[in-house]
């Protein structure tokens, strides 16, 4: 009973609360950030350049003839298909930016509280430094 019981301990932390409220709501943020960035900024991103998706990129490595696209090199033997890599490359960066400029933001918005004037030392402090000193002499 006593393993229980210290689990019990552990799990209603509070660390462990907010630990998995975050995950939860990092799990939904992260799928509206896929969202921003697959569904308005890489059409953008792909517009700009000419209609350029990356993903269909490969090179074959069993021999499979040029031209083929990216699902069937892949049953014909194996591929490197690069073009994914540089598509979520791609998609790592802009969602990094978008992160960062998200948390400038909450930064900039935050303000922090003007530190407190220093307040004078209380009398009997100052009298205790008088005697300190005194001593010392």
């Amino acid at each position: 009973m006593g393993m229980m019981q210290e689990f019990k301990e552990f799990a209603l932390k509070g660390n462990v609360m907010d630990l998995a409220v975050g995950v939860i709501i990092g799990g939904a943020f992260g799928k509206i950030v896929d969202s921003i960035v697959g569904d308005l900024i890489m059409p953008v991103v792909s517009k700009i350049f000419g209609g350029l998706d990356f993903s269909s990129y490969y090179v074959a490595l069993a021999g499979q003839p040029a031209g083929l696209p990216l699902a069937e090199a892949k049953k014909a033997g194996a591929v490197l298909a690069y073009g994914n890599f540089i598509t979520i490359a791609l998609n790592f960066v802009i969602l990094a930016f978008i992160i960062f400029m998200m948390v400038k933001q909450m930064n900039r918005l935050k303000k922090e509280a003007p530190p407190a004037p220093p307040t004078a030392p209380a009398e009997d402090i100052v009298l205790l430094r008088e005697i300190r000193d005194a001593l010392r002499k």
